[in-house]
């Protein structure tokens, strides 16, 4: 099976399962509970990838910045195109955002 391209952006809701399945948690890979509180994040809006995850990690994870949302990604793009790197791969070539990720890159 081919390997999936790194989603740009997520879709994330809290999760709305009844039926009684045990998921494990794409982000920590701990078991999760359906019956437990937790979210569903889906990679590019594509339901076939979507993922139960615990409310913790993905909070967590939003904080890394690792689980951008649709609009987060658009407004990326758009400032990468300000700034002059418009290759539309929204890394920020030479752009502020650029430096500040590599000065995150850089503290770990």
């Amino acid at each position: 099976m081919a390997k999936q391209p790194k989603p740009r952006w997520w879709t994330i809701r809290p999760a709305q399962n009844r039926k009684p399945s045990t998921y494990r948690c794409p982000l920590c890979g701990n078991q999760l509970p359906s019956l437990q509180a937790h979210m569903l994040i889906t990679p590019e809006g594509d339901p076939s990838r979507r993922r139960h995850a615990h409310s913790a990690c993905v909070m967590a994870a939003r904080k890394q910045g690792r689980l951008p949302t649709e609009a987060e990604w658009r407004k990326a793009q758009r400032a990468a195109e300000r700034d002059g790197d418009g290759d539309g791969d929204g890394d920020g070539d030479g752009s502020i955002w650029a430096r500040l990720r590599a000065l995150v890159h850089r503290d770990r």
